[in-house]
């Protein structure tokens, strides 16, 4: 968990502190401001109690921000802003978590093996550093494909959706027909079979720990 920022502003503070002057509508300010607000103060564990502290902003007035019930001054906004060790920009800009991403398969990042035998597609946005990343996984038939431990604390969720695929982890077996899935710690070195005639697809979860 991420403690209170006790570092200088990452922005100098606002010569005036009056409300915005309508650049945007009143409305969906405090709607874009209220969700990042939330979003920012949960990842970093804080209650809006502590945020209240930190910032010099009274918890009643952080609760209203959330709910979209004020549109805050640009004062408030900064000191929110210094206590989280964010950008200004930060609070305003509406998250790209609430937007439509479509991506095409063909404009897809693939990681192939040399032989091609193995292909592991993010479908993920690559702009993005998510703590979640999502995977297909094709393996071809009779290819044995090793994978690396991952960071300490990573979860995996392998789910097989075509074919039959054997799972070789901390020396354990795991036979998984379509529609198998299993759940494991990824942080171990472990291993992907494909015994049949024919290319086994895959989709794998990873869910890695929070560094915050």
């Amino acid at each position: 968990m991420q403690g209170v920022a006790n570092s200088a502003p990452l922005l100098d503070e606002p010569a005036e502190s009056g409300e915005f002057d309508g650049q945007a509508p009143e409305l969906d300010l405090r709607a874009t401001v209220g969700r990042n607000l939330r979003r920012l103060r949960l990842q970093r564990g804080l209650s809006l109690e502590r945020l209240a502290r930190a910032s010099g902003v009274s918890r009643a007035m952080l609760g209203q921000i959330e709910l979209g019930q004020s549109t805050p001054t640009i004062t408030i906004l900064w000191k929110i802003a210094r206590a989280l060790d964010l950008s200004f920009v930060s609070l305003l800009t509406p998250s790209a978590s609430n937007q439509a991403v479509l991506l095409r398969r063909d404009e897809s990042r693939v990681l192939a093996s040399s032989s091609g035998d193995f292909q592991s597609r993010a479908l993920f946005p690559r702009e993005r550093h998510p703590q979640t990343e999502f995977y297909e996984l094709l393996l071809r038939p009779g290819v044995n494909e090793r994978q690396p431990a991952h960071p300490a604390g990573t979860a995996a969720n392998l789910v097989v959706a075509r074919g039959r695929v054997t799972v070789l982890l901390g020396g354990k077996r795991h036979d998984l027909e379509a529609g198998d899935a299993l759940v494991f710690a990824a942080d171990v070195e472990h291993e992907l079979f494909n015994s049949e005639a024919s290319e086994a697809q895959l989709f794998l979860v990873l869910v890695f720990p929070r560094t915050t």
